[in-house]
């Protein structure tokens, strides 16, 4: 592509795939990201490009170039190439680093200072979250990136929705209202704001935090908005109690339903910055619980089998009810997942609700494989990784390999279904997600056959 040479396939987004490259004539040198537009002549990339030029910031990856790739239809497809971040999206590098609130003040400070040198270039990001802030392994500097839902003054609109693409968690009480309000009117236009950037930013470190989405979103246009400073369950105190005052008030603040009191990101910054040098000896204790540590392996007991030290009767009534105990609690799990993953192929336009227009062209994916950490118990419900064998009740795949029904993928030895949302959404979701290669899978359940007065014929779910 140009002067670059594609050197694997990383990633894809809902508007591009994203490859590590290099350049043809040096290509000992560091590598970047290549995000290829995946529709012909797609504007996206334009606006992209030309906002990444606009930005100098140690924060902010390179804009190194940009071109067309002639596809062998011969249609042309916009490409970018980036500087490659060699880290961790921002949940992750919480899981994995388990910071002090020192440490969190000190990340959330530099992210201010990019949001500052993005709106001082007057534009906005419009979609600040933990799946578009990758931490640096070398010396765990934050970067923003995603740019592809960005805005900057004087741009050409590329969409005629009333509302701009974003991804709902993170939206704040000021664009929840607007959307309310003008739902019916799609000539209506919400402009987005410097202040809901930094609201994204909160709502991105009270998930950190917490590991919970906070109760920001309207259910009307009047309804009132959520209150960051109230002690009640939502509180960031109730939900982790390791997290400091001085944390806790910036946090809160970033979350007000009024932009004012959110300020400038400047103004943010600096407050940040004053915290974590004025912090004491509390600020440096980590913020969540260590995980305990897993059981050593131990070799097989050479003692007598149970059966020789218990009586007869007794061991055969309790072998008896285990299994039906353990039968019982397999099958709800079954049934339950079943019909989860039931409910979402009824229902794939509600998996994506969480990102409904989001124009990300795979940023989240810009980092190289890392080591997988599970979440600390504080951190909430996290998806998890996809585990190395099929799980129980799962279907399988055949001797070549094909699982036995259209749409299933077959990965690990067992049959997974993928689900339409990133990698951020997909922790939201919990046990019912597990993340593959920046993507979201459930597990393709075997079909429960039920009995029928035919014999012979079986009904199934």
């Amino acid at each position: 592509m140009g002067p670059w040479r594609v050197v694997r396939w990383h990633g894809q987004g809902a508007y591009g795939a994203v490859y590590q490259a290099v350049r043809v004539r040096w290509p000992h040198r560091h590598p970047v990201a290549l995000k290829l537009a995946l529709f012909p002549e797609d504007p996206r990339f334009a606006r992209e490009a030309e906002l990444l030029s606009r930005l100098r910031h140690p924060c902010i990856p390179r804009l190194i170039g940009h071109g067309d790739w002639r596809h062998p239809a011969g249609t042309l497809h916009p490409f970018l190439a980036m500087q490659w971040i060699e880290g961790i999206s921002l949940y992750a590098w919480a899981r994995a680093r388990n910071p002090s609130s020192r440490e969190l003040l000190q990340l959330l400070a530099q992210l201010a200072r990019t949001l500052h040198a993005i709106h001082a270039a007057h534009a906005v990001h419009r979609d600040v979250k933990g799946g578009n802030i990758l931490v640096r392994s070398s010396d765990d500097r934050p970067f923003l990136t995603d740019f592809g839902s960005g805005d900057y003054q004087g741009s050409e609109r590329l969409t005629w929705r009333s509302m701009p693409p974003a991804t709902l968690p993170y939206r704040s009480p000021g664009a929840s209202r607007f959307a309310f309000r003008f739902i019916h009117e799609p000539e209506s236009h919400y402009v987005a704001q410097h202040s809901d950037d930094l609201f994204s930013l909160g709502v991105t470190a009270y998930r950190l935090l917490t590991g919970h989405y906070p109760p920001t979103q309207l259910p009307s246009a009047e309804a009132p908005a959520w209150n960051p400073e109230d002690a009640g369950p939502w509180s960031l105190q109730k939900r982790n109690p390791r997290v400091t005052p001085l944390l806790a008030s910036l946090v809160q603040r970033m979350l007000s339903s009024q932009p004012e009191v959110r300020g400038t990101a400047e103004e943010l910054a600096e407050a940040l910055e004053l915290a974590a040098a004025r912090s004491g000896s509390a600020e440096d204790l980590s913020l969540f619980e260590a995980l305990p540590p897993r059981p050593k392996r131990t070799k097989p007991s050479t003692q007598a089998p149970l059966t020789a030290r218990v009586p007869t009767g007794t061991l055969g009534f309790s072998s008896w009810a285990l299994g039906l105990l353990l039968l019982l609690w397999l099958g709800r799990d079954v049934f339950q997942r079943a019909e989860v993953s039931f409910s979402r192929m009824r229902s794939p336009e509600n998996a994506s609700t969480h990102d409904a227009g989001s124009v990300s062209v795979g940023d989240t994916l810009l980092t190289a494989p890392n080591a997988s950490h599970r979440a600390p118990p504080s951190a909430g419900s996290i998806a998890l990784e996809l585990p190395p064998r099929p799980l129980p009740g799962q279907s399988k795949p055949d001797a070549n390999n094909r699982c036995p029904r259209r749409g299933q993928i077959a990965i690990n030895g067992g049959c997974w279904v993928q689900l339409a949302m990133d990698a951020d959404t997909c922790e939201a979701n919990g046990e019912d997600g597990y993340l593959y290669k920046g993507r979201c899978y459930t597990p393709a359940l075997t079909p429960q056959r039920q009995p029928t007065s035919t014999q012979g014929s079986n009904a199934s779910p």
